[in-house]
C-alpha cells in the first residue's frame, strides 16, 4: 500500500526575500506566518512559501508551475493591481472563465481566474 500523500505547501523561489514578502503581503494581501530560512505565508488556508534561491536553482522560471488565485472580477482585480504599480497582462476569455496574469518581482507568473457564471 503506498504511503498517503498530504498537501504541504506551494512555493516560489525568490532572489530577495524581503522584497518578495512585501509584494505578497502588501500588494496581494497574503497573511504572513513566519520566517526563518524561508518565509511562510497563507492564502485562503493554503501554505505558500518563499524560498531564497542560490545559483543552482536558476529561479525555475522556465518551469510551468503557476500560482492561481480565484477572484470574482478579473478586470477589477487587475485594475487594482495596476494601481499598485504591478505590470499586468490584459484579461483573456478562456471559454469557461476569464484569466488574468501578472508577475511577482522575480518574474514568477501569478494567475487570476474568474469562473464563468452559468
Amino acid at each position: 500500500m503506498p504511503a498517503p500523500f498530504r498537501f504541504d505547501c506551494v512555493f516560489y523561489y525568490c532572489s530577495d526575500l524581503d522584497r518578495s514578502i512585501r509584494f505578497y503581503t502588501d500588494i496581494l494581501g497574503f497573511q504572513f506566518l513566519s520566517r526563518d530560512a524561508v518565509a511562510r505565508l497563507a492564502v485562503d488556508g493554503v501554505l505558500f512559501e518563499l524560498v531564497p534561491f542560490s545559483g543552482e536553482h536558476a529561479l525555475a522560471a522556465a518551469g510551468n508551475a503557476r500560482l492561481c488565485l480565484r477572484v470574482d472580477d478579473v478586470a477589477a482585480a487587475l485594475a487594482e493591481l495596476k494601481g499598485k504599480g504591478v505590470r499586468v497582462h490584459p484579461p483573456e476569455d478562456k471559454g469557461g472563465g476569464v484569466l488574468g496574469r501578472f508577475q511577482d518581482p522575480d518574474g514568477n507568473e501569478v494567475c487570476l481566474w474568474q469562473y464563468r457564471k452559468v
